[in-house]
């Protein structure tokens, strides 16, 4: 909701006299946003749930989304998951303060998201052709 509230806001603030900016300009400024105040949050304790997640980060600003990124197929936790951070600032206070400190028992590796998308992995076949084996 919070997310939604700043989008809303980003918007009102793209409109000037002379009508609305390209819609281009805004999707850019969104990602720009979040790639700066997403942290990557490394070496959870399996018990780590997204609630804790957020009350650990929270004192450093407003949490708009902590996330334990969990296995489909058995719903356990992977040992990492993402903080999204209302400001670029408490982002970068939270990965100072937090980097190596000690949540639920395991100490954390804290740092900045990437928002690089990896592209599939293919296994086999290396690159003989299409030979049906």
């Amino acid at each position: 909701m919070a997310f939604c509230k700043l989008i809303r806001q980003s918007i009102l603030n793209n409109l000037s006299s002379t009508g609305p900016r390209p819609v281009t300009h805004l999707l850019n400024a969104t990602r720009g946003f979040s790639s700066s105040s997403k942290l990557f949050i490394g070496g959870l304790s399996f018990n780590t749930d997204d609630k804790t997640l957020k009350e650990a980060f929270s004192s450093f600003g407003n949490v708009l989304e902590a996330r334990v990124i969990t296995d489909r197929e058995s719903g356990r936790s992977r040992g990492f998951g993402f903080v999204l951070f209302e400001s670029n600032e408490d982002a970068n206070e939270a990965m100072s303060s937090m980097d190596g400190q000690e949540l639920n028992g395991r100490a954390i590796r804290v740092s900045y998201a990437s928002d690089d998308r990896r592209q599939p992995r293919f296994s086999g076949g290396g690159g003989h052709g299409n030979t049906g084996f």
